[in-house]
């Protein structure tokens, strides 16, 4: 048997670091990009498998059969370099059944003419067997075919490198090391094809690319083992960057410097209702909420956000809106990002905790007072039967302050929050709730519209029904619901034959703050506000003629969750005739008689 000739050995060496490269890369599926990296390996080392047969062989037929064969690895290479630089740097949604059949209508090509023989001479003109000082090879002069392969292979190389390069300059040094290793493998056997194809190596019929695949299989085999690649690859970091875009509560635009969308989270879309597709592209003034006042904001340099309020989705809400500028690497600003964070859960915390330090520094403490004054007066007299009653009205009072408390406090339990009742039912709950604190009463309900309700439409009405009975001094206090439909809003009143409320009380609500010396008698008109500032609503109070009061609450019609965002409708508008859209959500007004 034959000894195998220097290049043959050198050859063996390649394909076994490259088979070793391969192993490791498979054994990492299901790892961004490893079947690919396998795929490219398995390439190299078939190509630089048949080139030892090409090379051992002594016949012109048998040669050119070697040299036929090794046209499988020679197309598989650039494909499995494209696809794995775009499965590993996080580029996956184009790693498709589809882009990998187009890429691969080339190569597939190459690899059936060389399968028939090459008719036409389509890969090699001319086939020629030369003598060296080095060895024995086929000299073949390129046809057609041969240079259309050699120009896409270097495209797809291209192509692939770009986000390897981007990784180059990226702030985690893994990735740096990864990139620069992978470049290395990919850029030497390039070197070897150009030297060939340009005429710079001496030896006829030579093509050094299969030999320096062994410099490639170090590179990969240096990227998987010391920089961790595919173990740690930054594919996740992409996703991750746009899954936290996409799942940020607070709604995001993106503007570009020429003032047109350039792109928005899920969440701008879901609560301004905007159809995501057809926005992108827009002017910015026309999709973007009170553009013109963040304009401002931008053009007066200031950081701090801007309080605005804006009606979406679910109805007016307070946000704070700040600007942030894209900048590339050069410090030019490419584009502008605009956030807009819904305060209103924090304001609506802070003024809850005032009004509860209220109840129990205030209320609590006067009832306990109370209390404890009558019962110091018991002492003396037990039989004081004012006395009694005074305790017992008072702890009853304390028992309502109670449960309103913890009223106030379910009100925004997060796990009601998708939670919608049909309004009829609501209406009714609310209206047994004031039949029951007053058995006597005249309660009326007159026409409510089918249409879904937040549940925490419930405790608002409940809360203004009781009041309607139980603040009523009359022998048969009169309390009527009604509730009409229009533009995406419902309004719901309730009307009473009462005393009426107190104008002090409105003044407290309207300027959502309480002080010492001013603040409200109890917690159940807070309750009510909260409860319609959680649904994005306005409420209103009315003095009727000659007596008594009518509440209007309007909220937003609850949505299902498949009709919500994307549409491309606008976010409802308050009813023209109701309240409006500006200052608090509390207001007061005198309307014509209601009527009992």
């Amino acid at each position: 048997m034959a000894a195998l000739s220097p290049l043959s050995v050198a050859l063996l060496v390649a394909v076994t670091v490259g088979l070793a490269g391969a192993i490791l890369a498979w054994r990492e599926r299901p790892e961004p990009g490893a079947t690919w990296l396998a795929v490219l390996l398995a390439g190299q080392v078939w190509w630089a498998t048949f080139l030892v047969f090409e090379l051992e062989a002594t016949t012109l037929p048998a040669k050119a059969l070697w040299y036929d064969v090794q046209w499988v690895g020679v197309v598989a290479i650039p494909v499995g370099w494209l696809f794995f630089a775009l499965a590993y740097t996080g580029y996956d949604r184009y790693v498709t059944p589809f882009s990998v059949a187009m890429v691969s209508v080339v190569p597939a090509a190459t690899v059936a003419v060389a399968a028939a023989g090459d008719p036409g001479n389509l890969l090699a003109a001319d086939r020629v067997v030369r003598e060296t000082a080095v060895g024995t090879f086929l000299d073949v002069v390129p046809g057609p075919l041969y240079y259309i392969i050699a120009g896409y292979t270097y495209l797809l190389g291209a192509v692939g490198s770009v986000p390897l390069i981007q990784l180059i300059r990226d702030d985690a040094r893994p990735f740096r090391g990864q990139s620069a290793a992978l470049l290395v493998g990919t850029a030497a056997p390039w070197a070897g094809s150009v030297a060939y194809l340009s005429g710079a190596i001496p030896i006829p019929g030579l093509d050094p690319t299969p030999l320096v695949f062994g410099v490639s299989g170090v590179a990969y085999l240096l990227a998987l083992s010391r920089f961790r690649l595919l173990t740690l690859a930054p594919a996740p970091r992409r996703r991750a960057r746009q899954l936290v875009f996409e799942q940020l509560h607070d709604p995001v635009f993106v503007v570009g410097t020429e003032g047109l969308l350039v792109d928005l989270n899920e969440s701008a879309a879901e609560t301004f209702g905007v159809d995501r597709r057809a926005a992108i592209g827009e002017p910015a003034a026309a999709v973007v909420p009170k553009y013109d006042a963040v304009r401002e904001l931008d053009a007066s340099g200031d950081d701090k956000p801007r309080a605005i309020r804006l009606v979406g989705r679910d109805g007016q809400r307070p946000y704070e809106a700040t600007i942030r500028d894209v900048v590339d690497d050069h410090d030019r600003t490419t584009a502008r990002v605009i956030t807009y964070h819904d305060v209103g859960a924090y304001l609506g915390q802070q003024q809850r905790l005032n009004v509860l330090n209220r109840v129990f520094r205030h209320d609590v403490r006067t009832e306990t007072n109370l209390i404890l004054g009558y019962a110091e007066q018991l002492r003396s007299d037990p039989t004081d039967e004012r006395a009694m009653s005074v305790i017992s009205e008072s702890a009853e009072r304390m028992l309502d302050l109670s449960e309103r408390t913890r009223t106030a406090g379910e009100l925004f339990d997060p796990t009601d929050e998708s939670e919608w009742r049909p309004l009829p039912a609501v209406v009714d709950e609310a209206v047994a709730e004031a039949r029951a604190n007053g058995p006597d009463a005249r309660v009326e309900v007159g026409e409510v519209p089918t249409v879904p309700v937040r549940e925490v439409l419930v405790v608002v009405l409940e809360n203004l029904c009781s009041n309607a009975v139980r603040h009523n001094d009359g022998d048969a206090p009169w309390m009527r619901v009604d509730a009409a439909v229009a533009d995406g809003w419902v309004e719901v009143t309730v009307a009473d034959d009462g005393p009426g409320i107190d104008p002090a009380e409105y003044d407290v609500l309207d300027r959502g703050t309480e002080t010492p010396l001013r603040h409200g008698s109890g917690i159940g008109l807070w309750i009510v506000k909260w409860g319609v500032d959680h649904l994005g609503g306005r409420i209103s109070f009315d003095e009727r003629d000659p007596e008594g009061t009518l509440v209007t609450v309007a909220v937003p019609i609850d949505r299902e969750p498949s009709e919500a965002g994307g549409d491309g409708n606008e976010a409802p508008e308050p009813p023209a005739d109701g309240p409006s859209t500006a200052g608090g959500s509390v207001s007061r007004r005198t309307p014509p008689d209601a009527g009992r």
